[in-house]
């Protein structure tokens, strides 16, 4: 049996955001999205915890180094993300409705080439403290 252990880095970002599907009128995204679909965006200050697992290193202790993953996070996401108009400053959804569950999957498909195969990796997104996905599910 392994001595398997998660680790959890907490960060935030704030962006805004407008759930809509192009394919469908004003009426149709008002009745699916309700506010969330209005044409002038909303934001929301994401709180995200990024969970890592795996076997500690015999050398360090550590199952990854806090401080390497929340460069990652920072530099993969915080800048990316923050302060922007996910609709339109980013090219991850300019084809892709931003929902909490869009962006969770997103997040984890740009951490996951760049941490460790051997580590599990999940992420967990709150959009408001009390609305918040995770992806992958365990």
């Amino acid at each position: 049996m392994s001595n398997r252990v998660s680790v959890f880095r907490k960060e935030h970002f704030n962006a805004a955001h407008r759930l809509f599907n192009p394919q469908w009128d004003d009426a149709a995204n008002e009745k699916v999205f309700g506010k969330c679909a209005l044409p002038h965006y909303h934001g929301h200050n994401y709180e995200l915890v990024v969970k890592v697992t795996g076997v500690p290193n015999a050398e360090t202790g550590y199952v990854m180094d806090m401080k390497v993953l929340s460069d990652l996070v920072k530099n993969e996401i915080h800048a990316r993300f923050d302060h922007r108009n996910l609709n339109l400053d980013t090219v991850e959804f300019k084809n892709l409705n931003p929902t909490a569950e869009n962006i969770a999957i997103v997040i984890y498909n740009l951490l996951r080439p760049k941490i460790d195969k051997q580590l599990d990796l999940q992420i967990r997104l709150y959009e408001t403290p009390r609305n918040f996905v995770e992806y992958p599910v365990h």
